[in-house]
């Protein structure tokens, strides 16, 4: 279940409808997560970028038993996605890959991902050949002014 805090977040007292219908699910999610012994091997996995706003109830053990933590990648780790996502780019000379690498942006592997594949992009609209490092800025502005909420995720730039 991607996204789990979307049904799954903490309850409040409320009488607005859209709530009501929110706890409803969360009850019925909880009533589904307690049948599972009973089935056998059936394993549930969620994902959620906000575990904090998960409700108590839906972290008791034997409903959520073990929380996964993927951490933002190290320098290598970085360094090997970005050399994954730009292997078939043809890079112009003032692409400093090594600099996006090493700097202090928290990306993820996702980031690093649509940050490539944006500065592809732009490259290819401008009908250029080679990928340059105005791209990668620009294309970095861009994921990560996504990456903040600030449009929605369909909207292009």
């Amino acid at each position: 279940i991607d996204e789990i805090d979307a049904v799954g977040t903490k309850r409040y007292d409320t009488h607005s409808g859209g709530e009501k219908e929110i706890q409803r699910t969360m009850l019925e999610l909880l009533n589904q997560l307690d049948g599972f012994d009973e089935r056998g091997d059936v394993k549930v996995i969620m994902a959620t970028n906000r575990i904090e706003s998960l409700d108590p109830a839906l972290l008791r053990p034997g409903r959520i038993d073990r929380k996964i933590k993927f951490p933002l990648p190290d320098i290598e780790c970085r360094r090997r996605i970005f050399q994954i996502h730009t292997s078939k780019m043809s890079l112009a000379s003032d692409v400093d890959l090594e600099g996006m690498v090493t700097a202090k942006d928290e990306l993820s592997g996702a980031d690093i991902k649509a940050i490539c594949t944006e500065a592809g992009l732009l490259a290819l609209r401008d009908r250029r050949m080679k990928v340059n490092a105005k791209d990668f800025e620009e294309a970095k502005k861009t994921a990560l002014y996504r990456k903040k909420g600030n449009i929605p995720e369909g909207l292009y730039l």
